[in-house]
């Protein structure tokens, strides 16, 4: 009995095999991925064809009411607005003639007791910026002092000379030898008296107690130095640059305008213009001066323009890019966020955004861009808008991120 009962559990076992075998070929013959039942039912599920769902023609943009709400997606129309022309145009801040001064010494000598200035200080008119000191200073005022004492007592002889001859007890002559004395030493007395005044000595308050043997050297006029070119124990000469200040008050804009450009160039256009070293910020000018010389080299004319408002940080030639502005014209135009570039290109989008259907599909219309003004740019149709259409005047760059997943979707 206990061997038969074992005989009938292998059987069992036996069977439950061939019969899980044979469950597993025909699993396999019906989920294999040829199968007509299984593609059947991909076509129904996952196909771009699918019966019932509406069907989207390859290039088209749809996006759904909801999609447009969240997107912020703004319609609208061309607004008539004037919209100034412009052209460009390059140079730099520069300075006229009188806004910059050089600073020298007035004679030869040592420089000493130089304060600690720098590239890009500002200084006040008369501010002290150094000593000059040369032992020739001391023998001018000691030249001046003796012929000085000298004229006081030439004088007083001429006049008792002259008083003697009056009296028929004097000599012609000898007054006029004192005359002759005294116009000679009052002319030497002038001229070193000059040239003491010239290096800042005050001959009215000097005497022998208070000679001196260096003279101050004062900043000529206010403003920032842009060079400084002396230090302690230098010697220096009248015709050497020591330092250079630039006044920034008359500062105004040089700009070169090509040839082709100048017919259209008229006083009093305004500027705007840029100094790309110092940032995006945007400042102000208007057309003051067109020159009259052409630079045959580079085909251009040089125009100077007066600064308004606000003014960039100075510094020497650097450059700057311009705007100058035209006369005013009434455009059709469009916010700068309406439009879309794609290479050489420019689009912008339509729909009717007053249809019923759940969504709304979108149509990208070719334009022509012109200028850009305070955030609107003139656009010319390149074909008309069907009547009843609306333009995308905000959200068109979403509108267009759709179309680019559209187009990777059909390639997939």
């Amino acid at each position: 009995m206990k061997y038969i009962n074992q005989f009938f559990l292998l059987v069992c076992s036996v069977l439950m095999i061939l019969l899980l075998v044979a469950c597993g070929h025909d699993h396999t013959e019906e989920d294999g991925h040829n199968h007509d039942s299984e593609t059947a039912a991909h076509s129904e599920e996952d196909g771009h064809g699918h019966e019932g769902e509406e069907e989207h023609e390859e290039g088209e943009i749809h996006l759904s009411k909801e999609q447009v709400e969240t997107m912020n997606i703004q319609f609208g129309d061309f607004s008539k607005i004037k919209i100034n022309d412009y052209i460009k145009a390059t140079g730099t801040l520069g300075l006229p003639p009188n806004a910059l001064t050089s600073v020298s010494a007035k004679a030869n000598g040592f420089i000493q007791n130089s304060k600690k200035y720098v590239e890009g200080s500002y200084v006040k008119k008369g501010a002290l910026m150094a000593y000059l000191e040369n032992p020739d200073f001391i023998q001018q005022q000691q030249a001046y002092l003796e012929v000085a004492a000298e004229l006081v007592y030439d004088r007083q002889e001429l006049s008792r000379q002259q008083t003697l001859l009056a009296a028929e007890a004097g000599v012609e002559r000898n007054v006029q030898k004192l005359a002759a004395e005294v116009a000679m030493k009052t002319a030497t007395s002038k001229g070193i008296a000059k040239q003491l005044s010239y290096l800042g000595i005050n001959v009215n308050d000097l005497t022998t107690e208070n000679i001196i043997q260096r003279i101050p050297i004062y900043a000529p006029m206010s403003g920032y130095i842009t060079s400084i070119k002396m230090h302690n124990g230098m010697y220096v000469t009248p015709d050497l640059e020591l330092m250079e200040i630039v006044d920034e008050n008359h500062l105004h804009l040089e700009l070169d305008i090509f040839e082709k450009d100048i017919a259209n160039i008229k006083e009093e256009q305004r500027i705007s213009y840029t100094v790309p070293a110092l940032g995006n910020t945007v400042y102000e000018g208007e057309v003051h001066i067109i020159g009259k010389e052409f630079n045959t080299e580079n085909k251009t004319v040089r125009i100077h323009g007066h600064l308004e408002k606000e003014r960039p940080k100075f510094i020497k030639d650097l450059f700057l890019e311009a705007k100058i502005w035209l006369t005013d014209q009434t455009v059709n135009a469009l916010p700068e966020g309406a439009i879309i570039k794609d290479g050489a290109s420019s689009y912008i989008y339509i729909t009717n955004s007053q249809s019923t259907e759940e969504e709304l599909k979108f149509e990208a219309v070719r334009v022509i861009v012109g200028t850009t003004d305070n955030g609107f740019t003139s656009v010319k149709l390149i074909d008309a808008i069907p009547e009843g259409m609306n333009i995308v005047t905000e959200g068109a760059y979403y509108v267009y991120a759709q179309s680019k997943a559209g187009e990777l979707e059909h390639e997939h």
